[in-house]
């Protein structure tokens, strides 16, 4: 999860597209827009459900054009040979 937000902060469309589940990921996956700027990322919870699948709870702040932005999502991943993937949220 820390590392899928670093690429969201450094727009590193390769490494999410690389840590997205291919059966989820969107095809017009864009950059940031024009002056967002993160502000944090806090892990709220993590449940591990098995060995291959795991949630994370979290909220993640931005600023864009002097608003602030907060998105809270429980995040679902899939570990597949031996990597993890992000394979889809739910907005909380």
């Amino acid at each position: 999860m820390r590392s899928r937000y670093c690429a969201y902060v450094r727009d590193d469309l390769a490494y999410l597209r690389a840590t997205w589940a291919p059966e989820t990921c969107p095809a017009d996956l864009a950059p940031n827009p024009p002056g967002l700027k993160w502000l944090g990322l806090e892990v709220r919870q993590h449940a591990q459900q098995d060995a291959d699948h795991a949630t994370v709870r979290f909220v993640a702040r931005s600023k864009l054009g002097g608003r602030a932005h907060r998105l809270q999502e429980t995040s679902r991943f899939e570990r597949r040979n031996g990597r993890w993937l992000y394979v889809g949220g739910d907005l909380n």
